[in-house]
């Protein structure tokens, strides 16, 4: 604490943008690492003989479990202040899990190195979160959050792009997985590298702090979950665009190559709008999310194109604004619970959301989109009712 009081407020600008960036590195091979294998799973899963539903409940699934160890392991990083080590083993789960599916013989071993991978990221998001948190409090939540999504997205236009290649090489989705176990080893050398370089201690919170989350933040958190209930898994969709031939085996990765870099480019341009608008900016990023599914289930190629289009601005949306929210309204020595718990129930509702469209899929592409449209609809106008309790670039102790 002393450290930090004797600094200037330009100074400490300084430092929070430069661990902003340290971590925005992490996440750049990271995201090149589990993205460029997300590009693929779809597709791959089907070359192992899943079906729509087995694709749909395996990306559900994984978040839900996901969300579900992020509410402990949130609360853990809280008890224990141990953010940092809890963050290098999540991240160390990347390194075994993601590169092992090139030698998965059979859809239902590629579904548990699947979850495997999802439970890693889920171990270390809420105290990753945390350490990202006190930095983005120093310039913004909005913008901080926001530029570490452009770093985080870099990396997974990358691994996409690696993928491309290599499937178009091989034309298999299995061998291309281990291409991914180079960004999976610089992950936790750039991990190492942030650590060394800032040497920050452990966030530390008020012994006598009350541990009871406000009000506002269980309604952001249902609104949000109306939010992933309704949101296309990108499997899911890329299972459709390869079922109905709308692009070829190769295009489908490079397709999410482009979300990705619309998705960074978003995320960067939202939070900034977000530091002055506040949920208003949410709200304007699910009216255009909600398009990518009517766009990709019912229309043709050009409008399969338009709905990734659609479908990574609205990532874009969520990854400046989600975040933003909580950190507005929790106090430091509350978020590693309030991201957890935050997480827990996204990530189930994304697996009750995951599980009604696959089963859609097969019975009714219409239903299916109105299901999704209504569902993000509902979130836009809770979100809309929040966006005075929630005031733009506000600061929480």
């Amino acid at each position: 604490m002393t450290d930090t009081e004797q600094t200037t407020p330009k100074e400490r600008r300084a430092a929070a943008l430069r661990f902003i960036v340290c971590l925005g590195i992490v996440s750049l091979f990271a995201d090149m690492t589990y993205e460029g294998a997300h590009s693929i799973i779809g597709p791959y899963l089907k070359e192992l003989g899943a079906s729509a539903l087995v694709v749909a409940s395996v990306a559900g699934v994984g978040e839900m479990l996901a969300a579900g160890l992020r509410f402990f392991s949130g609360r853990y990083a809280d008890r224990t202040r141990a953010y940092w080590t809890i963050t290098f083993c999540g991240y160390a789960m990347n390194v075994i899990a993601v590169p092992a599916l090139a030698f998965a013989g059979n859809w239902q071993m590629a579904a548990l190195l699947v979850i495997a991978e999802r439970t890693g990221k889920a171990l270390r998001g809420p105290a990753r979160d945390v350490l990202l948190s006190g930095a983005t409090q120093e310039v913004g939540h909005g913008w901080g959050f926001g530029l570490h999504s452009v770093m985080d997205q870099t990396g997974a236009v990358i691994g996409p792009l690696l993928m491309v290649a290599a499937v178009a090489r091989t034309h298999h989705f299995g061998p291309p997985f281990l291409w991914l176990l180079f960004p999976a080893i610089g992950t936790l050398i750039a991990l190492t590298m942030a650590r060394i370089l800032n040497p920050n201690r452990e966030p530390k919170a008020k012994p006598q702090a009350s541990q009871v989350l406000p009000h506002v933040f269980w309604i952001y958190v249902m609104a949000a979950g109306f939010l992933a209930c309704g949101y296309i898994d990108f499997p899911l969709l890329a299972y459709h665009f390869q079922s109905a031939q709308l692009f070829s085996a190769e295009t489908i990765p490079l397709l999410y190559v482009g979300a990705m870099a619309v998705n960074g480019l978003t995320a960067l341009l939202f939070g900034r709008v977000y530091d002055r608008l506040g949920l208003n900016t949410l709200v304007f990023g699910i009216l255009i999310s909600l398009l990518a599914l009517p766009l990709g289930f019912l229309g043709g190629t050009a409008a399969g194109v338009a709905s990734v289009f659609c479908w990574a601005t609205g990532l874009g949306a969520q990854d400046a604004c989600l975040r933003s929210g909580i950190a507005s309204v929790v106090s430091m020595n509350k978020r590693g619970s309030a991201f957890g718990a935050f997480n827990g129930v996204y990530g189930v509702m994304w697996f009750l959301g995951s599980l009604a469209m696959g089963l859609l899929y097969s019975r009714s592409l219409i239903g299916l989109a109105l299901f999704g449209v209504a569902s993000q609809l509902v979130a836009a106008m809770m979100f809309f009712t929040l966006r005075d309790k929630l005031p733009p670039a506000e600061k929480s102790a």
